[in-house]
């Protein structure tokens, strides 16, 4: 039970979040910079929006499908310490509109111009983008991060929470710089058939969001929980080095071109760089999760003296994917392990969201549990 308490106060599972905070400094800082990103939008697209409605449409409803996946490929992610949604809304919302039109836009801008002044066009071609976004976008992002530090310091604890809430912020800069691609893409072709420029984009720009500021954004702003130490797990090597591979991971994919020089290995170079990024994301997952695993190995043991569950379910929902896929093959049967999975994490959530006392909540979860195992 003390291990139980300890996990709850240093994790911060089943606080509430609240977003209107107006004695917090990150509120305000927060509404300018989202502010200021909607004004520069609203700016960008403004002068064009009507001439170019068929192509904005088009975009924002092939994107829009495109975050249903995302959506449902996070929240799967999200199991662990089950961030509010309210509050992974906050930070898709700065990645989409603070950190796309308010910092990255207008520093890329200014940025492209000094490395084409400095080395000239080809030199500005093939490493600019490389030299410039790994830098501004994902600090920028990262912002996003410390802002939620500051409106729910009891929730955001974690290398896993940076992981989660870096990827929804790194999402939503995605979507939105996206649709800029979008918006671009049909002013180069002074707006002939619009929906078939939008669908190109979509294509590639949707293909290549797999490995992408989502992937970069998680590795990058877990990096940077564990510098911080919030939950007194503190690695600043690794931490820094995260957030470094997270720059590098970018530089490779905007500099594609001049790291193959033109030559035919700039067909194989983005999927080789791609599984390099995919196992790189997989590993830091697995390290950011490890915290939580542990948490939730304590919040649920007191469960397995009382007979709720057994020592073979919690290795399940506190393990990694091979404790799961042991479970599985234990019972024989996906669909069973999966729902008693499920219901142990369910009982997890409303055991910390009562404090580890007793609620209706932790009652009713707590029967779940003993029914579909039953």
């Amino acid at each position: 039970m003390t291990a139980q308490q300890e996990a709850i106060e240093e994790s911060g599972w089943g606080q509430p979040y609240r977003f209107l905070q107006p004695q917090n400094v990150a509120f305000w800082v927060y509404l300018f910079g989202v502010g200021s990103g909607a004004l520069t939008m609203w700016r960008y697209f403004a002068t064009g929006a009507q001439f170019y409605q068929a192509a904005l449409t088009g975009g924002v409803i092939l994107f829009g499908l495109y975050l249903v996946p995302w959506l449902i490929l996070l929240q799967r992610q999200n199991r662990f310490t089950a961030q509010p949604p309210a509050l992974l809304a906050t930070g898709f919302v700065w990645g989409g509109v603070a950190a796309t039109f308010w910092i990255a836009l207008p520093a890329n801008s200014a940025l492209l111009e000094i490395w084409t002044k400095l080395g000239g066009t080809s030199f500005a071609t093939n490493w600019a983008a490389g030299l410039t976004a790994p830098v501004n976008e994902e600090f920028a992002k990262a912002l996003g991060l410390v802002l939620l530090i500051g409106l729910a310091p009891r929730l955001v604890r974690s290398a896993y929470d940076g992981f989660i809430i870096g990827a929804f912020i790194g999402l939503g800069f995605q979507v939105f710089e996206d649709l800029l691609y979008v918006y671009n893409g049909a002013t180069q072709v002074y707006g002939v058939d619009q929906f078939s420029s939008s669908l190109r984009v979509f294509v590639v720009r949707g293909a290549a969001g797999i490995v992408s500021h989502a992937m970069f954004s998680a590795i990058f702003c877990a990096g940077l929980m564990w510098v911080l130490g919030r939950s007194g797990d503190r690695r600043v090597v690794r931490g820094v080095l995260t957030m470094l591979m997270a720059m590098v991971f970018h530089f490779a994919w905007d500099d594609m071109g001049g790291l193959s020089g033109g030559s035919a290995f700039a067909v194989v170079l983005p999927f080789l760089i791609a599984i390099v990024e995919l196992t790189a994301l997989f590993y830091v997952l697995r390290h950011a999760a490890a915290q939580e695993r542990t948490w939730m190995r304590d919040l649920l043991a007191p469960e397995v003296e009382s007979g709720v569950l057994d020592e073979a379910l919690l290795d399940a929902v506190s393990g990694l994917r091979k404790d799961r896929k042991k479970y599985r093959k234990q019972l024989h049967s996906r669909s069973k392990a999966r729902h008693r999975i499920e219901a142990a994490n369910d009982l997890a959530q409303e055991i910390a969201r009562a404090g580890g006392g007793s609620s209706p909540g932790v009652d009713h979860a707590r029967s779940e549990l003993v029914r579909v195992q039953g």
